[in-house]
């Protein structure tokens, strides 16, 4: 199975943006997993994880998006990082067949910082570190 990257949704509330992805990877969950939950795994594909407890309420810095909470963790399943500036960035892992899995992806932010064009750049980038 090849990595592929669906449409991605792009939502407006006032000055709240949400962005949605659905990004199917070649690998099965459990090597998917620490690409989402570890410091070395997010360092490799989005950004540098100075700090991350693995954990609900954990703290977690993720380069220059800041520092915050973990607001989810399901092991093997969800991972949510909730910043101090407002931000949210979701992970969330399904089996998809026997080789693969389903990365569902919800990103809240203010402001103009991301795309959905960046994101799609990360993705691609998370496709080949697994590939």
């Amino acid at each position: 199975m090849a990595g592929s990257i669906e449409q991605g949704t792009s939502q407006t509330h006032g000055r709240t943006h949400i962005l949605h992805f659905r990004v199917r990877l070649p690998r099965p969950t459990d090597q998917v997993w620490p690409s989402l939950s570890t410091p070395e795994g997010l360092a490799a594909w989005f950004a540098p994880a100075d700090v991350l407890q693995p954990r609900l309420g954990g703290t977690v810095t993720l380069g220059d998006l800041g520092t915050g909470t973990v607001t989810a963790w399901d092991v093997d399943r969800v991972a949510e990082y909730t910043l101090e500036g407002g931000g949210r960035i979701r992970f969330h892992l399904e089996r998809d067949g026997e080789t693969g899995s389903t990365l569902r992806f919800t990103h809240e932010f203010k402001g103009e910082a991301e795309t959905e064009q960046r994101w799609r750049t990360r993705f691609e980038q998370l496709i080949d570190s697994l590939g």
